[in-house]
């Protein structure tokens, strides 16, 4: 029973936070002199009222998802990985890499290697973290925010100085083959008679969903999963019983510079088609409250990953439709929603779990064991 009320009360308490957070997000737009109920009917009409803005959500939350396992694998390990932004810039130079030495290649072939290219990027990129935090007992949230400064300022060098193309002053680089670009949802409705506006959502939300599955069968149904989370649970128990503790970190949040690496599939092959500056920006740090929102199990990932799509979908379509709304008070709304949702999540939480569990003993069930 105590497992039961503790995930419903975890899910009760991520509502009422989000709920908290609407409601001082209308305040704000109160404040700017609009309506509160009509700004938030923009917003879900923008994110969710057409097709054209559901696929930029579902968009935006692929690269939520990835970035949300990235955060939650590391997790596992008692270990805090901030630095996925930075790797996935990484992975989005292995992408770029990848399509330039394979020109004409068509996309389903490219894929899975651009899929192994992002991963391996992202995680060499987070191996010098890694072995420092496992073997000199360096701290992974400063190690990681160092990187991804020294990402951004690779980025900008190679960008500029390498694969910029020759007489373009877009600090960008030549796109890829036109055969590369992944397969668009648009296009797939489109062969069956629906028509809709094009958009960037592409097969890399199969990748992301596949990347869930595959997250929850390795964390609670393999031998190295058991291993993860014993070392989080107590590291020096783990080590006691046998088990390589120091080897089992490096390797989680290499795992987790991967999933942050695949990013880059989805805005280079699906997206921009070219490595470009701050294409994965916020994205690393968005997906620490993702990861926290959905308790760092993937079922819950999902979910928080399309609010945080709606989030970005519909706030552009509310600072466009009301003109007293600016960039700057959408990000103050998202913000909130990411202080209550993602960094007060547990502030409830025993309260709400306290709740269900004395709800679930009223009717009756307190000895069932869940």
């Amino acid at each position: 029973m105590r497992r039961m009320s503790t995930v419903v009360g975890g899910v009760l308490a991520a509502f009422i936070n989000i709920f908290i957070a609407v409601a001082l997000g209308g305040i704000l737009i109160l404040a700017v002199g609009e309506d509160p109920i009509a700004a938030l009917d923009v917003v879900l009409q923008g994110a969710f009222g057409s097709l054209d803005g559901l696929s930029y959500t579902l968009h935006y939350a692929t690269n939520f998802i990835f970035a949300g396992l990235a955060v939650a694998i590391a997790a596992q390990a008692n270990q805090f990985n901030i630095g996925g932004e930075g790797q996935a810039y990484l992975g989005g130079l292995g992408v770029t890499l990848l399509c330039f030495a394979m020109p004409g290649f068509p996309w389903y072939v490219a894929l899975p290697f651009g899929i192994v290219a992002a991963m391996v990027f992202g995680a060499i990129w987070v191996a010098v973290p890694a072995y420092m935090v496992a073997r000199r007992g360096s701290h992974l949230v400063i190690t990681t925010i160092m990187f991804n400064f020294l990402a951004s300022l690779l980025m900008i060098y190679l960008i500029v100085n390498q694969f910029r193309e020759a007489g373009s002053m877009i600090p960008a680089s030549a796109a890829i083959s036109s055969s590369l670009e992944l397969l668009r949802f648009d296009q797939i409705l489109a062969a069956v008679g629906i028509q809709v506006p094009e958009s960037p959502l592409n097969v890399t939300i199969l990748v992301a969903l596949a990347c869930c599955v595959l997250a929850t069968y390795l964390i609670w149904h393999t031998r190295w999963g058991y291993e993860l989370r014993a070392v989080g649970a107590n590291s020096e128990a783990a080590a006691f019983a046998g088990i390589p503790v120091n080897r089992v970190i490096i390797q989680a949040i290499c795992i987790s510079g991967g999933l942050a690496g695949l990013i880059g599939v989805n805005e280079i092959m699906g997206a921009q088609h070219r490595l470009m500056l701050d294409f994965a920006f916020g994205y690393g740090f968005t997906g620490i409250a993702v990861a926290l929102i959905g308790a760092n199990h993937p079922a819950g990932i999902i979910p928080a990953s399309i609010l945080f799509g709606a989030l970005y979908q519909g706030g552009a379509s509310l600072s466009f439709l009301f003109p007293s709304v600016s960039r700057d008070v959408v990000i103050v709304l998202q913000g909130l929603v990411i202080l209550f949702a993602g960094g007060l999540v547990h502030v409830l939480r025993p309260l709400a779990t306290n709740v269900v569990e004395a709800f679930l003993v009223r009717m009756g069930i307190a000895g069932e064991r869940i």
